[in-house]
């Protein structure tokens, strides 16, 4: 198994949208073994209301489940995106979702999503998703 240190999650901090509380505690652990933290909400309301709160730099990335109660991954990219908080616009937004078809990731990109990653979350495509995402930065 890979080192914790070597990782390139290790010292990142994520803000999360999953509503699903098995799910929830899967991408807990697996960010942890990594080294990472992150903050999980279970909607998208929370998720920008978190987001609104936050310093700059706080977190490294979102990654936002795209079907949630009260506001869903779509509609809470956009808040990010369209927020007062200037880093709203160039934080990494990743779209974790079941649906992989083209129109699902074209949705995710029209709401201001950076990446697409399919559920369950596989940690070495994350860590592509971020080498990618922070290249090209």
């Amino acid at each position: 198994m890979e080192e914790t240190k070597g990782s390139i999650l290790n010292g990142m901090h994520f803000l999360c949208a999953e509503d699903n509380d098995l799910n929830a505690e899967i991408l807990r652990s697996m960010l942890d073994l990594k080294g990472a933290s992150c903050v999980i909400c279970s909607n998208g309301k929370q998720v920008v209301e978190a987001f609104e709160e936050s310093e700059p730099d706080q977190y490294d990335a979102v990654l936002m489940d795209v079907q949630m109660p009260v506001m869903n991954g779509y509609e809470a990219s956009r808040r990010i995106r369209t927020s007062r908080r200037p880093f709203g616009k160039t934080i990494p937004i990743i779209a974790m979702t079941a649906n992989a078809f083209a129109e699902d990731i074209v949705r995710s990109s029209e709401a201001g999503m950076d990446a697409h990653i399919t559920k369950p979350i596989d940690e070495n495509k994350l860590k592509e998703c971020m080498l990618r995402l922070l290249a090209s930065r």
